[in-house]
């Protein structure tokens, strides 16, 4: 199993993520780690409706990710992993699940949050993720479709946003 990319993104599946990143990042499967949408029949079928061409499609609850990985289902298989929000990743991470690099793609504007960039924005427990996030190797780094340029987000990065 490879994690070719690994994303947040508030909208999970959507046309830039099919167009853009899901042909750059050879994924062979996509995966939508979110409960909510795991466990509504109607969100779940619209976004399968959207899977790449060329990629199968698990939508599935975190718990249901965590099972998959340890069990080996997705040894043979190059994943797009998508979430909203850095804790699912933390949690991946936690469990054994490699991540090189995490994007932080577009996210909501939060009270009392941070913006990270034009499109990307953390809360204090998000920051608290992404800090531990960096502290166990990943890369991170906000970028909102694959023509932009990288914003590296390090410790420093962070720190500097809250204390503006």
């Amino acid at each position: 199993m490879s994690v070719v990319l690994a994303r947040i993104d508030n909208r999970l599946l959507h046309g830039i993520i099919v167009t853009q990143w899901a042909p750059q990042s050879g994924s062979n499967r996509v995966m939508v780690i979110d409960d909510d949408t795991a466990n509504n029949a109607v969100s779940k079928a619209t976004m399968k409706m959207a899977r790449p061409a060329g990629n199968a499609i698990s939508i599935i609850t975190e718990e249901k990710a965590l099972t998959n990985f340890k069990s080996g289902k997705y040894d043979p298989e190059k994943l797009l992993i998508l979430a909203k929000e850095p804790k699912t990743f933390l949690d991946l991470v936690n469990s054994g699940v490699k991540i090189d690099k995490l994007i932080i793609g577009g996210t909501t504007a939060r009270e009392n949050g941070i913006e990270i960039s034009k499109r990307a924005f953390a809360d204090d427990a998000e920051i608290e993720d992404y800090e531990k996030l960096l502290e166990k190797g990943v890369e991170l780094i906000s970028q909102y479709v694959p023509a932009d340029k990288e914003v590296v987000v390090t410790k420093e990065f962070l720190e500097d946003r809250k204390n503006k």
